[in-house]
C-alpha cells in the first residue's frame, strides 16, 4: 500500500495497530504530550505503537513532500518506507520507482486539494501490477481530472455521492462561505452538511476495468 500525502502516518497507524482515531486525537492533544520534546515524543510513540502492533499487518509506504512528517513516521515505525518526491514537478526517484513495483493499493485521504492528475499518472506509469486507488476527496474539490487519468490507465472509478463523511470544522465564517459556494459549483447540495459547519468528503474507489 502507498499512502499519498501520508503526513505523520496516521492511516498506517489505524490500519496496522489496535488504536482508534478518537484515541489518537486524545493522545496528541493531551497537555502531557504537547509539552514533550520531539525526541521524547518519538521515543514514547515508538513504544506506544509497538505495543499495539497487529499480527496481520500489511506493508505501508508513505509519500509526502513534508520531509519532517515522513521521517517522524519512519522513526516511530509506522511506515515501512517513506518518500518525499514531489511528483507534481519531477519524475519518481529510482528508490520510489523500485517501491512502486510492489504497490497494489494507493490511498489518498485529504490530499486532493494539493495534488493533481500529474502525481497519479507518474505513480501508475511506474506500477508493475494491477493497482487499486481509494481516495477520500473533499466535496469542494473536483476529482474528475484524476478520474480521467486513472481511466487512461484502465481503472474504473465509482462513488456513492449520497454518502458523505464529515471532516474538520471550518475555521470561520469566510471558510464556511467558500465551502458552500465551491460545493454548489460542483453540483452538490450543502444543506445539512457544509451549511452545518464542517467540510464533507466523498469516497472514490478505482479498480482495474476487467470483464
Amino acid at each position: 500500500m502507498l499512502d499519498v500525502c501520508c503526513s505523520y502516518g496516521i492511516n498506517a497507524a489505524l490500519l496496522n495497530h489496535d488504536v482508534t482515531l478518537a484515541e489518537l486525537y486524545g493522545r496528541y492533544t493531551s497537555p502531557a504530550h504537547q509539552k514533550m520534546s520531539a525526541p521524547e515524543l518519538a521515543a514514547r510513540d515508538k513504544e506506544f505503537y509497538a505495543e499495539r502492533r497487529r499480527p496481520d499487518t500489511v506493508p505501508v509506504f508513505g509519500l509526502d513532500v513534508a520531509a519532517p512528517a515522513v521521517h517522524s513516521a519512519l522513526e516511530v515505525g509506522l511506515l515501512d518506507a517513506g518518500f518525499t518526491d514531489n511528483l507534481e514537478q519531477c519524475s519518481p526517484s529510482p528508490r520510489l520507482s523500485r517501491a512502486l513495483a510492489e504497490v497494489g493499493l494507493i490511498t489518498l485521504t485529504g490530499g486532493s486539494s494539493y495534488i493533481t492528475a500529474t502525481t497519479f499518472t507518474a505513480l501508475l506509469n511506474g506500477a508493475r501490477r494491477p493497482v487499486w486507488v481509494s481516495a477520500s476527496v473533499l466535496r469542494t474539490v473536483s476529482y474528475h481530472p484524476i478520474v480521467q487519468a486513472l481511466a487512461a490507465h484502465g481503472l474504473r472509478t465509482t462513488v456513492d455521492a449520497s454518502r458523505t463523511y464529515p471532516q474538520r470544522l471550518f475555521t470561520g465564517e469566510s471558510e464556511r462561505r467558500y465551502a458552500i459556494a465551491a460545493v454548489r459549483a460542483l453540483g452538490h447540495d450543502p444543506a445539512g452538511r457544509e451549511e452545518n459547519g464542517r467540510f464533507h468528503s466523498l469516497h472514490y474507489e478505482s479498480r482495474p476495468d476487467t470483464p
